[in-house]
């Protein structure tokens, strides 16, 4: 009886031994650096294209802002001593509002081109990542990880499949 017990023990022992280690084999991971897969994307450079051009625009605004401010500047150092008190006052208010505004208008400038800037990145990087996930699907990964410069993967063993290449093929690149 205790010689039963024990060959029972042992059986299930190795039934679940074998049913672990089969379904670790099954358990497939890739990798793929999407810094890298979002440089070769044709959107990519047409986004940017478009990024510059707003820049070169809000920069012309501000270069616009500083120039008037610097001729008033000028014009304030150049008659100081023939102006009334009043008269100082006013201009040194004036050139004041004028550095306000020019504070304002770069602090908005910054936020008009992060704004476009998402508009622009957040369809190419959707379709970054629903390629990701079609080509895991298709290559039965349980997991991908992002193997991007600063990214916390410590270890990437040669059986993690690099989806790299894989998404660039479905993506006609």
């Amino acid at each position: 009886m205790k010689m039963k017990s024990v060959f029972k023990i042992c059986l299930l022992a190795a039934f679940v031994l074998t049913a672990v280690f089969v379904s670790a084999q099954s358990l497939k991971f890739g990798h793929i650096d999407t810094q890298q897969l979002l440089q070769v994307m044709p959107e990519r450079a047409t986004a940017e294209t478009t990024l510059q051009k707003v820049g070169k625009d809000l920069e012309d605004q501000q270069t616009t802002i500083r120039t008037e401010y610097e001729a008033k500047l000028q014009n304030y150092i150049a008659k100081r001593d023939s102006l009334s008190d009043v008269a100082l006052a006013n201009i040194e208010q004036e050139l004041q509002d004028m550095q306000q505004r020019a504070e304002n208008f770069r602090q908005l400038a910054v936020q008009q081109y992060q704004t476009k800037q998402g508009e622009l990145m957040k369809p190419i990087i959707e379709k970054i990542n629903k390629t990701i996930e079609t080509v895991a699907k298709e290559q039965g990964l349980i997991y991908v990880f992002d193997t991007q410069q600063g990214s916390p993967v410590l270890y990437k063993s040669n059986q993690s499949i690099d989806l790299l290449p894989l998404c660039k093929t479905k993506l006609g690149i």
